[in-house]
């Protein structure tokens, strides 16, 4: 399915989640990238994420799966569906979020989880739009401008 402009899904495994998510969404509204915002939990919640992945591809183009502590939501939703799932591991008060780091990118052969720094919502997003321009050609100018003014202000 062609989408005329791209789609995303943002999910994270609790609410408490939902501050770190902040600076993804900042960098989606940026790009002019839509998005969905879900909380859903491997563990708490497994029907409701399982039915959420294997329907994905419906809407999304692709998914940022966030998740603390064991975090296998990411692992989870990449079992379910082919869409190329972000994994964004978030500290949480145990490890400093080392735990959800390993548990991201561990992932076992043949269901890989791209994954960024713990806490890097904005590089979830930003390597979610890096995906995009394959598909959103318009995405690609943008990232080309977003770094020319980050090195002016570097260089400011």
């Amino acid at each position: 399915m062609i989408l005329s402009k791209p789609k995303i899904a943002i999910v994270v495994g609790s609410k408490s989640d939902l501050q770190i998510i902040k600076g993804c969404e900042k960098i989606l509204n940026e790009f002019n990238v839509d998005y969905d915002l879900k909380v859903l939990s491997a563990h708490r919640t497994p029907v409701e994420t399982q039915q959420f992945a294997q329907n994905a591809d419906k809407v999304y183009d692709l998914i940022i799966a966030g998740a603390g502590k064991a975090a296998h939501l990411p692992g989870v939703i990449a079992s379910y569906t082919i869409l190329p799932v972000i994994g964004l591991p978030i500290k949480s008060s145990t490890l400093d979020g080392i735990d959800s780091l390993l548990s991201i990118v561990q992932m076992p052969k043949g269901i890989p989880v791209a994954t960024v720094a713990i806490d890097g919502a904005e590089n979830a997003a930003l390597l979610a739009c890096h995906i995009l321009t394959l598909k959103y050609p318009y995405i690609k100018e943008l990232l080309v401008n977003y770094r020319k003014r980050m090195a002016d202000e570097v260089l400011s």
